[in-house]
């Protein structure tokens, strides 16, 4: 079973970050709160965690649609071609925020997203997911957690994900009752915005 740890978004204990951390080094998975619905993540450079998470949600991982969990925008560069100074003033005008990035990978990505065009940004506004991301020292990816509840598509409730995800992940991060309204995404690719979803990110900001 999952360990499980209570963290406030206010002033999330060092300690506790440290703890989440080291399970992201040793390649295990935790499920964590966001500015929208929990997630499901892993550290970008283990290749064993991001299998994990392909085989957990019954995928090719080369044909994974994730997130990058940034902590700011300083670097994008590192997974992102140039991009214009609109595009730029965009993403500094909704970020952090509710809001997906679609933009153009570059040739710097790991090795399991080498053949993807595209990647998946974003900068949640909650302070555990940036501690986290800061004290990690680079991305997390991650895949929002679905409930098989057709009236609730995202758990929002820490005890009950734990009793569902318990056995698959590594560690369950309490940050407080989620949200069920997921992001919303936009793509930037052709450095024109296109809706592709509305979500919790306010849409007339793009």
């Amino acid at each position: 079973m999952a360990a499980f740890i209570k963290l406030y978004e206010e002033n999330p204990n060092p300690k506790q970050i440290a703890e989440a951390v080291k399970v992201l080094k040793n390649g295990g998975l935790i499920i964590y709160p966001t500015d929208t619905v929990y997630g499901l993540g892993c550290d970008i450079t283990s290749v064993k965690a991001l299998n994990r998470i392909a085989k957990i949600k019954g995928i090719k991982l080369e044909k994974a649609n994730w997130s990058f969990i940034c902590k700011d925008l300083s670097n994008l560069s590192d997974y992102v071609r140039q991009i214009d100074s609109s595009t730029f003033k965009l993403l500094k005008r909704c970020l952090p925020g509710p809001f997906t990035f679609i933009l153009p990978g570059n040739n710097q990505l790991p090795s399991v997203f080498k053949k993807k065009k595209t990647v998946g940004i974003r900068v949640p506004d909650n302070k555990i997911c940036h501690d986290l991301v800061e004290a990690l020292g680079n991305p997390i990816v991650s895949t929002s957690i679905h409930d098989e509840d057709e009236i609730l598509e995202y758990t929002t409730d820490p005890e009950l994900i734990l009793e569902k995800w318990g056995n698959l992940v590594d560690l369950v991060i309490d940050g407080g009752y989620g949200d069920n309204i997921p992001s919303s995404i936009v793509d930037v690719t052709d450095n024109i915005p296109v809706i592709v979803r509305e979500g919790k990110g306010d849409t007339s900001l793009i």
